[in-house]
């Protein structure tokens, strides 16, 4: 696509050697949230990520690269600023540690353990401050809220370039259906800013997403969401969500691909632990 007007393949290879046709992502989250008082509740989350991309020349050779492993690993405070009549505000603040490889190379027909694109990397490579504030309202049977989140991408990594700043907004509600089972809605916009300097191992005019420029967007996404939470048995505490979500608008810096869709599936435990006393 470029900007908000999608491209064929044909048109793509007027100006570029290589096309991207189709990219699948894959991301194993893990996180732990540990309330260390009252006001203040630490995080820690990790992924795993495996990337595929299809892409076909201007000769029409089609191949694909394969990108896999540990992403950037996220360090974050939750501080209770208010908590009053089933309403509450928390303001998040951590920073992202570059865990995640920028190196990440596979092998094309033009090149054996070629450099891959900016997308087919699994980290920033920079130490990244991340800032936002939650609001979180409830009734008997509806709760709803906001969340406000800003990634600043500092420096520049070992590979020359800083990936564009991030600033996520996302609006939902929800409806108890029943003691265990929840069904919400929410929109979620994102702004991503271009990439500042360049990776030397691309050659820009390869392809697309070997260009910085290709870089940055503006996007509203759609989903539809549900949790079932199990408060007695063998399964006392879990708590089951899936979600999916859709562009309704997708408004991209130069020739990128398109996002289509996003399925999410999660399992999560909360555990108490009870103080003796002597």
């Amino acid at each position: 696509r470029y900007g908000s007007e999608d491209m064929s393949i044909s048109n793509v290879h007027q100006n570029y050697m290589v096309t991207p046709k189709k990219m699948n992502m894959q991301m194993h989250m893990v996180g732990i949230m540990y309330a260390y008082s009252d006001r203040l509740t630490l995080m820690m989350m990790g992924n795993y990520t495996a990337l595929s991309m299809d892409l076909v020349s201007r000769m029409n050779a089609a191949f694909t690269t394969e990108s896999k492993g540990m992403g950037d690993l996220s360090l974050t405070g939750l501080i209770k600023l208010y908590n009053q009549s089933r309403k509450s505000i928390h303001l998040n603040m951590g920073i992202s540690i570059p865990t995640g490889s920028i190196d990440q190379k596979d092998d094309t027909p033009m090149m054996t353990n070629a450099p891959l694109a900016y997308p087919m990397q699994l980290g920033s490579g920079t130490w990244d401050p991340v800032m936002g504030l939650t609001y979180l309202g409830q009734s008997s049977l509806l709760s709803w809220g906001w969340q406000a989140n800003y990634k600043v991408r500092t420096g520049k990594n070992d590979n020359s370039y800083r990936l564009g700043n991030t600033f996520e907004a996302l609006g939902w509600g929800a409806v108890k259906l029943s003691q265990r089972w929840s069904f919400a809605t929410q929109l979620k916009y994102i702004n991503r800013s271009e990439i500042k300097g360049s990776y030397p191992a691309l050659n820009p005019i390869m392809m697309p997403l070997f260009d910085a420029k290709n870089s940055g967007k503006d996007q509203l996404n759609l989903g539809l969401s549900t949790n079932w939470y199990f408060p007695e048995g063998s399964l006392k505490n879990f708590r089951l969500g899936a979600s999916f979500e859709i562009p309704v608008v997708q408004n991209l810096r130069g020739i990128q691909m398109k996002t289509k869709s996003l399925l999410t599936f999660g399992i999560q435990y909360s555990f108490t632990r009870k103080k003796e006393e002597e």
